[in-house]
Protein backbone atom coordinates (compact mmCIF):
# COMPACT_ATOMS: atom_id res chain seq x y z
CA UNK A 1 0.00 0.00 0.00
CA UNK A 2 1.88 3.08 -1.26
CA UNK A 3 1.89 6.70 0.37
CA UNK A 4 -0.57 9.10 -0.25
CA UNK A 5 -0.37 12.84 -0.68
CA UNK A 6 -2.40 15.95 -1.43
CA UNK A 7 0.21 18.69 -2.28
CA UNK A 8 -1.32 22.38 -3.48
CA UNK A 9 -0.17 22.77 -6.53
CA UNK A 10 0.76 26.40 -6.14
CA UNK A 11 1.90 26.13 -2.61
CA UNK A 12 3.94 22.68 -1.77
CA UNK A 13 3.67 21.86 1.75
CA UNK A 14 7.77 21.64 2.69
CA UNK A 15 6.55 18.78 5.04
CA UNK A 16 5.37 16.60 3.10
CA UNK A 17 7.65 17.43 0.17
CA UNK A 18 10.31 16.66 2.96
CA UNK A 19 8.70 13.55 3.55
CA UNK A 20 8.22 13.03 -0.23
CA UNK A 21 12.26 13.63 -0.56
CA UNK A 22 12.93 10.68 2.08
CA UNK A 23 10.54 8.06 0.14
CA UNK A 24 12.83 8.91 -3.26
CA UNK A 25 15.93 8.70 -1.45
CA UNK A 26 14.99 5.26 0.55
CA UNK A 27 14.24 3.59 -2.52
CA UNK A 28 10.79 4.11 -3.74
CA UNK A 29 8.99 4.72 -6.52
CA UNK A 30 6.92 8.29 -6.75
CA UNK A 31 3.65 9.08 -9.16
CA UNK A 32 4.09 13.15 -8.98
CA UNK A 33 2.38 15.76 -11.17
CA UNK A 34 4.12 17.60 -14.40
CA UNK A 35 3.32 20.60 -16.47
CA UNK A 36 2.09 17.88 -18.88
CA UNK A 37 0.78 14.92 -17.11
CA UNK A 38 1.19 12.85 -14.17
CA UNK A 39 4.58 10.51 -13.99
CA UNK A 40 6.87 7.88 -12.54
CA UNK A 41 10.23 8.54 -10.90
CA UNK A 42 13.03 6.87 -8.90
CA UNK A 43 16.22 8.30 -8.25
CA UNK A 44 18.44 8.04 -11.32
CA UNK A 45 21.29 5.58 -9.97
CA UNK A 46 18.61 3.29 -8.57
CA UNK A 47 18.82 0.17 -10.47
CA UNK A 48 16.11 -2.01 -8.62
CA UNK A 49 13.68 1.25 -8.75
CA UNK A 50 14.25 1.64 -12.10
CA UNK A 51 13.40 -1.56 -13.10
CA UNK A 52 10.14 -2.01 -11.07
CA UNK A 53 9.00 0.99 -13.38
CA UNK A 54 9.88 -1.05 -16.36
CA UNK A 55 7.97 -3.48 -15.04
CA UNK A 56 4.80 -1.39 -14.42
CA UNK A 57 5.27 0.28 -17.70
CA UNK A 58 6.27 -2.75 -19.25
CA UNK A 59 8.96 -0.96 -21.20
CA UNK A 60 12.37 -2.48 -22.80
CA UNK A 61 15.73 -1.33 -22.66
CA UNK A 62 15.22 0.63 -26.08
CA UNK A 63 12.91 3.12 -24.26
CA UNK A 64 14.00 6.84 -23.58
CA UNK A 65 14.45 7.40 -20.17
CA UNK A 66 13.83 11.15 -19.24
CA UNK A 67 15.96 13.08 -16.26
CA UNK A 68 13.84 15.72 -14.34
CA UNK A 69 15.51 18.41 -13.80
CA UNK A 70 16.02 21.52 -11.88
CA UNK A 71 17.54 23.81 -14.63
CA UNK A 72 19.46 24.45 -17.53
CA UNK A 73 23.18 24.13 -15.00
CA UNK A 74 22.05 20.98 -13.58
CA UNK A 75 21.37 19.52 -17.83
CA UNK A 76 24.78 20.59 -18.09
CA UNK A 77 26.03 17.70 -15.50
CA UNK A 78 23.88 14.79 -17.40
CA UNK A 79 24.28 15.97 -21.43
CA UNK A 80 26.50 17.72 -23.78
CA UNK A 81 25.29 20.87 -24.13
CA UNK A 82 26.61 22.87 -27.51
CA UNK A 83 25.71 26.71 -27.87
CA UNK A 84 22.76 26.49 -30.51
CA UNK A 85 21.14 24.01 -28.32
CA UNK A 86 21.53 26.24 -24.80
CA UNK A 87 19.59 28.81 -26.32
CA UNK A 88 16.92 26.37 -27.73
CA UNK A 89 17.39 25.18 -24.23
CA UNK A 90 17.37 28.41 -22.28
CA UNK A 91 13.80 29.61 -24.44
CA UNK A 92 11.92 26.66 -24.03
CA UNK A 93 12.19 25.91 -20.41
CA UNK A 94 10.70 25.24 -18.06
CA UNK A 95 7.76 23.86 -20.53
CA UNK A 96 6.25 21.24 -21.64
CA UNK A 97 9.35 19.63 -24.03
CA UNK A 98 11.51 16.31 -23.71
CA UNK A 99 15.03 17.22 -25.08
CA UNK A 100 17.11 13.99 -26.57
CA UNK A 101 20.84 14.96 -25.99
CA UNK A 102 24.12 13.18 -25.57
CA UNK A 103 24.70 11.29 -22.53
CA UNK A 104 27.52 12.50 -20.18
CA UNK A 105 29.20 9.63 -18.14
CA UNK A 106 27.42 10.89 -14.62
CA UNK A 107 24.67 9.04 -16.93
CA UNK A 108 24.13 5.84 -16.56
CA UNK A 109 24.34 3.17 -19.30
CA UNK A 110 21.02 1.59 -18.45
CA UNK A 111 19.60 4.87 -18.81
CA UNK A 112 21.22 6.16 -22.13
CA UNK A 113 19.75 4.73 -25.38
CA UNK A 114 21.43 1.38 -26.39
CA UNK A 115 22.97 2.73 -29.82
CA UNK A 116 22.67 6.50 -29.89
CA UNK A 117 23.71 7.30 -26.36
CA UNK A 118 21.26 9.88 -25.96
CA UNK A 119 19.17 10.42 -23.00
CA UNK A 120 15.91 12.25 -22.39
CA UNK A 121 16.12 15.85 -20.58
CA UNK A 122 13.27 17.91 -18.46
CA UNK A 123 12.90 21.07 -17.15
CA UNK A 124 8.91 21.49 -16.00
CA UNK A 125 7.08 24.37 -15.41
CA UNK A 126 5.14 23.00 -12.43
CA UNK A 127 6.04 23.73 -8.31
CA UNK A 128 5.29 20.47 -7.18
CA UNK A 129 7.62 19.18 -9.27
CA UNK A 130 10.59 21.55 -8.90
CA UNK A 131 10.14 21.42 -5.04
CA UNK A 132 10.86 18.04 -5.04
CA UNK A 133 13.23 18.36 -7.16
CA UNK A 134 15.00 20.99 -5.27
CA UNK A 135 14.30 19.27 -1.84
CA UNK A 136 16.05 15.84 -3.80
CA UNK A 137 19.03 18.02 -4.93
CA UNK A 138 19.20 15.71 -8.13
CA UNK A 139 17.24 14.92 -10.91
CA UNK A 140 14.77 12.70 -10.97
CA UNK A 141 14.59 9.39 -13.47
CA UNK A 142 11.15 9.64 -15.19
CA UNK A 143 8.27 8.49 -17.26
CA UNK A 144 4.87 9.27 -18.18
CA UNK A 145 2.11 7.57 -15.97
CA UNK A 146 0.15 5.55 -18.39
CA UNK A 147 -0.44 1.72 -18.78
CA UNK A 148 0.26 -1.06 -21.59
CA UNK A 149 -3.20 -0.87 -22.53
CA UNK A 150 -3.80 2.71 -22.14
CA UNK A 151 -3.87 5.40 -24.95
CA UNK A 152 -3.44 8.46 -22.91
CA UNK A 153 -1.81 9.78 -19.44
CA UNK A 154 -3.71 9.30 -16.07
CA UNK A 155 -5.03 12.34 -15.39
CA UNK A 156 -6.92 11.24 -12.21
CA UNK A 157 -4.80 11.03 -8.85
CA UNK A 158 -7.55 8.79 -7.70
CA UNK A 159 -7.09 6.44 -10.75
CA UNK A 160 -3.89 6.14 -10.69
CA UNK A 161 -4.20 5.07 -6.85
CA UNK A 162 -6.79 2.70 -8.08
CA UNK A 163 -4.48 1.13 -10.79
CA UNK A 164 -0.69 1.52 -9.20
CA UNK A 165 -1.00 2.01 -5.48
CA UNK A 166 0.10 -1.68 -4.44
CA UNK A 167 3.29 -1.17 -6.82
CA UNK A 168 4.52 2.08 -6.27
CA UNK A 169 5.51 3.77 -2.45
CA UNK A 170 4.21 7.01 -2.68
CA UNK A 171 1.19 8.66 -5.20
CA UNK A 172 1.44 12.91 -5.12
CA UNK A 173 -2.28 14.49 -5.84
CA UNK A 174 -1.64 17.64 -7.06
CA UNK A 175 -4.74 18.16 -8.79
CA UNK A 176 -6.08 17.18 -12.23
CA UNK A 177 -2.93 16.68 -14.43
CA UNK A 178 -2.92 16.49 -18.40
CA UNK A 179 -3.90 14.26 -21.46
CA UNK A 180 -1.25 15.51 -23.54
CA UNK A 181 2.35 14.54 -23.44
CA UNK A 182 5.51 16.70 -23.55
CA UNK A 183 6.94 17.29 -27.14
CA UNK A 184 9.84 15.50 -28.17
CA UNK A 185 13.09 17.79 -29.48
CA UNK A 186 15.63 15.75 -30.81
CA UNK A 187 18.93 18.12 -30.22
CA UNK A 188 21.51 14.96 -30.52
CA UNK A 189 22.32 15.63 -33.80
CA UNK A 190 23.05 18.90 -36.60
CA UNK A 191 19.93 20.41 -36.57
CA UNK A 192 17.01 19.77 -34.37
CA UNK A 193 14.47 17.13 -34.95
CA UNK A 194 10.59 16.99 -33.61
CA UNK A 195 10.50 13.16 -32.74
CA UNK A 196 6.85 14.21 -31.48
CA UNK A 197 4.16 16.80 -31.50
CA UNK A 198 2.56 17.20 -27.86
CA UNK A 199 1.73 20.26 -25.53
CA UNK A 200 4.96 22.14 -26.50
CA UNK A 201 4.61 24.30 -29.64
CA UNK A 202 7.34 23.07 -32.16
CA UNK A 203 7.43 25.84 -34.79
CA UNK A 204 10.69 26.97 -33.42
CA UNK A 205 12.51 23.73 -34.03
CA UNK A 206 11.48 22.88 -37.68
Amino acid sequence: MSEYFSIHPVNPQERLISQAADIIRSGGIVVYPTDSSYALGCRLDDKTALMRIQRIRQLDNKHHMTLMCRDLSEIATYAWVDNPAYRLLKSHTPGPYTFLLRATRAVPRRLQHPKRKTIGIRVPDCKIALALLNELNEPLMTTSMILPHQEYPFSDPEDIREAVENQVDLIIDGGFGGLEPTSIIDLSGEKPVVRRIGQGAVAAFE
